[in-house]
């Protein structure tokens, strides 16, 4: 089994995706963006509109937004990064179309989200049900407060 490691994330507004990048970089890892075949507007993002696409979609919970492209060869990677932000106590549908889409066997999946101001909460035990092949480790919080050491020593840590 290879050791290379894929840092992959969905960000709405970018905060994700600079943790992804500075993640990307301390693991010395590939980045792939999961991207919605249909990009979110502000509108859709509107959490305080129960009407808005991400509300309708966390709604539900057999609701898998499409992906735009896939990784190339994910049987090279042994470890993956899975960033996200929490939306409504939780990772968004689209994680889950991730998730849903390759065969994680084998691999090690580590959970990472950006949040405004809610923890991990049960997003974890909600991940592993798509893929229980997978060995999940203890997500963690990256609100852009780690240093590179930080960031590096965590990555140690999730590789033991």
């Amino acid at each position: 089994m290879s050791k290379k490691i894929l840092v992959a994330y969905f960000s709405a507004s970018g905060v994700t995706r600079r943790a992804a990048e500075r993640l990307a970089e301390a693991a010395g890892a590939d980045l792939f963006e999961i991207r919605p075949e249909i990009p979110y507007t502000s509108a859709d993002l509107n959490w305080m509109d129960k009407k808005s696409r991400s509300s309708v979609e966390m709604g539900d919970p057999s609701s898998r937004p499409a992906v735009a492209g896939q990784v190339a060869d994910m049987e090279q990677y042994g470890t993956v990064f899975l960033g996200f932000p929490i939306w409504w106590y939780t990772a968004p549908m689209i994680i889950r179309t991730f998730l849903e889409s390759y065969d994680f066997s084998g691999k090690t999946v580590i959970p990472f989200a950006t949040s405004g101001g809610s923890g991990m909460g049960k997003t974890v035990e909600d991940l592993k049900a798509c893929c229980p092949e997978a060995a999940f480790r203890p997500g963690r919080m990256l609100n852009g407060s780690l240093t590179e050491s930080g960031l590096k020593k965590w990555i140690d840590e999730m590789k033991e």
